[in-house]
């Protein structure tokens, strides 16, 4: 299995710019000297406590400051990008990192920038998401001319092309024939997940999202992959969580229940956020309960994984037996405010020291069961 982070970044609104700049940063050139595989970063450009406006310009910075680390664009919210200018410079980072860039691709789930980019409509913004990666999909495979017709993109260039001198060329990526694509899901049961499996892309769950629901990204991802005749194997499934390691359970537990921690800050963030635009569900172990009855207590026992490194072995392997075989655990990525950094970087150095080599042989071990349960379980919808 392979460790990676995930950073929306999620910071309190009254920390400058600069400051949460620099701490994400140093957290990535971390995660880097750490072994971990992957870091992966969100785009916001309405929004104060999530401050990276553009993932590739801040990665882009840590290129010649890391070894080995790969960066993800989680995501570059395609409807709200003319997608020639996507395709551009994601072919130009994937360049200057000599093939280190994982190419993170979504709708966008920031309310506001929905409203900026006059993409508020679900169907309208899922519209111009497919669109724009079946465009940025053609001008990475030819060369000019270019005539991509499209209902919000119609592309042309054709007549200023000066083929010996270089000129009306679009730049393809480092890697070829491009990077490889990931697609999020947050929703239970997420068509998204399902079109990712059917396009070839890897599927991203979202660290706020219960268990049950991760468990439904798998059935989606097996239909996709059936539906085309792929083995769903989940060798490219991503699976987001917060996790908080200490040297007990009871000093885990009280770092992440701590009304000054980034955990409990977290959550209390989002789930008010989804509360205004009305999408709680998405956060809910049970969609019919009432708004009311949820605590930011009861959130992070449902979506943190807590405890000595022991026991986040543990828990990560039975939670990936009940959801899925997700090759890829993301870490999510907190604030650093107070105590809160070293917590953090104990964490990510427990995690990638003690409890990943412990995760790994244990899913080694159990291995063959799984992939009888599984078998089983087909066999038994195909009968049905």
């Amino acid at each position: 299995m392979k460790l990676g982070m995930f950073a929306m970044p999620l910071h309190p609104p009254g920390r400058p710019m600069w400051d949460t700049l620099e701490e994400d940063s140093e957290k990535v050139i971390y995660a880097d000297q750490l072994g971990f595989d992957e870091f992966w970063v969100g785009e916001h450009m309405s929004c104060t406590t999530e401050p990276v406006a553009s993932p590739l310009m801040f990665m882009a910075s840590l290129i010649r400051q890391t070894k080995r680390i790969k960066f993800g664009t989680g995501v570059i919210a395609l409807p709200n990008h003319h997608p020639a200018i996507v395709a551009a410079e994601v072919a130009q980072f994937d360049h200057l990192s000599k093939g280190r860039l994982l190419f993170g691709i979504g709708p966008g789930g920031l309310a506001s920038d929905m409203e900026l980019f006059q993409v508020l409509d679900n169907a309208y913004r899922s519209e111009r998401m497919m669109e724009s990666i079946d465009t940025i999909l053609k001008l990475w495979s030819q060369d000019p001319p270019y005539d991509i017709p499209g209902k919000h993109w119609a592309l042309s260039l054709k007549q200023m092309v000066i083929e010996e001198l270089g000129v009306g060329f679009m730049p393809k990526p480092y890697q070829k024939p491009h990077p490889e694509i990931t697609m999020t899901a947050m929703s239970p049961f997420s068509d998204s997940v399902k079109t990712a499996a059917m396009r070839g892309f890897g599927p991203m769950s979202a660290n706020f999202c219960p268990e049950y629901s991760i468990k439904s990204h798998w059935k989606k991802y097996v239909e996709g992959c059936e539906a085309v005749g792929r083995e769903p194997t989940g060798s490219d499934w991503r699976v987001a969580r917060n996790i908080l390691i200490a040297s007990s359970d009871a000093e885990a537990r009280d770092r992440a229940m701590n009304p000054e921690g980034s955990n409990y800050y977290y959550f209390d963030y989002l789930w008010r956020v989804l509360k205004a635009v009305d999408y709680t569900a998405v956060m809910k172990d049970d969609p019919k309960q009432r708004d009311d009855d949820i605590t930011v207590e009861s959130l992070i026992d449902s979506m943190v994984i807590y405890g000595s490194p022991a026991t986040v072995v543990e828990k990560i392997l039975a939670f990936r037996e009940r959801t899925g075989p997700f090759h890829t655990l993301l870490m999510a990525s907190m604030d650093g405010s107070g105590p809160n950094k070293a917590w953090e970087w104990e964490t990510m150095s427990r995690l990638a020291s003690e409890v990943m080599p412990s995760v790994r042989k244990g899913i080694g071990q159990r291995a063959p069961q799984q992939a009888t349960a599984r078998s089983h379980d087909r066999a038994v919808a195909t009968q049905a």
